[in-house]
């Protein structure tokens, strides 16, 4: 309703109808992984709380079936969309769909690389991975062989994951990484490479996974070949089935980010754009280093 017509209609006294509930459409990048699991709960809940409607499309790691499914949220008129891209660039498209449309697109989690990116609600990447870096470092004494799990290739998140893990490490000469592999952020992936990595490495001191998933299939391949708590193993996330394996020492570290939370603020900030109130481009949810001591 235009600023016009409410003036018009508060000067003659005639009440002016509540604001519609909105309509956000959510396409995250997995159904099945405890983390995207846990966001969408955020995500529903803080809909449910302001009395709008979400509407999920699958995608599960396959970046056509999510352009598809943002494509399909746009062509139903939603009023916002909230995606977590599983490839940075190949989910251009979904992108430019919304744009066109006039629908916000904002990124949840992974970043794109695409000017119609609304907002990206994030994480500190490079400061996170350097964290992480930083502590797995002293953890190992400053020496040694160590594998890096970096995570799927096309995702940008992932890789400034990476980068920050690296700094820290390049900042520790006589620490070598002896082989990085990308790959999906699976346990099957994790415990598969792992497996492989350890019959050319077995000496490593550590292994880095970019995400829980990858780094509990990392635990059950050292598992496996009975080096439990010889071989640090690192995750990201915080999932309760990484908080579990820290725990009983299982994996060395986590950094709990908070699903659920990440998926109340995509919300709250999607709100406050479709309101038109002040926002910024990049808002950070906060993070914690998770380990046993």
């Amino acid at each position: 309703m235009k600023a016009a017509m409410i003036a018009a209609l508060v000067a003659t006294g005639v009440a002016i109808p509540a604001a519609q509930a909105e309509t956000i459409g959510v396409a995250l990048a997995s159904d099945t992984n405890p983390f995207y699991v846990a966001m969408a709960k955020g995500i529903q809940d803080r809909l449910d709380e302001l009395g709008w409607e979400a509407r999920f499309v699958t995608a599960n790691e396959n970046v056509m079936e999510q352009v598809t499914g943002v494509e399909n949220l746009v062509g139903q008129g939603v009023d916002g969309i909230l995606i977590a891209p599983i490839d940075a660039v190949a989910t251009g498209r979904a992108y430019e769909a919304a744009a066109a449309a006039g629908i916000p697109i904002m990124s949840v989690g992974r970043q794109a690389q695409s000017a119609d990116q609304t907002a990206y609600i994030a994480m500190d990447e490079v400061g996170i991975g350097e964290e992480i870096g930083t502590w797995l470092a002293e953890k190992i004494g400053g020496s040694g062989d160590i594998l890096e799990l970096a995570g799927p290739s096309g995702a940008e998140t992932f890789r400034n994951l990476a980068t920050g893990f690296e700094k820290a490490i390049a900042a520790n000469p006589d620490i070598t990484i002896v082989a990085k592999k990308e790959l999906p952020l699976s346990r099957e992936s994790g415990l598969k490479t792992t497996e492989d990595l350890l019959i050319t490495h077995p000496d490593v001191k550590a292994i880095y996974a970019g995400n829980d998933e990858l780094a509990l299939g990392a635990v059950q391949a050292v598992g496996a070949m009975g080096r439990t708590g010889e071989i640090v193993v690192t995750g990201l996330n915080g999932v309760p089935p990484a908080l579990a394996a820290v725990e009983s020492g299982e994996l060395a570290l986590t950094v709990s980010l908070n699903p659920l939370e990440w998926g109340t603020l995509a919300v709250d900030t999607m709100a406050a754009h479709l309101k038109g109130e002040a926002e910024t481009e990049r808002v950070n949810v906060g993070h914690t280093l998770i380990f046993k001591e």
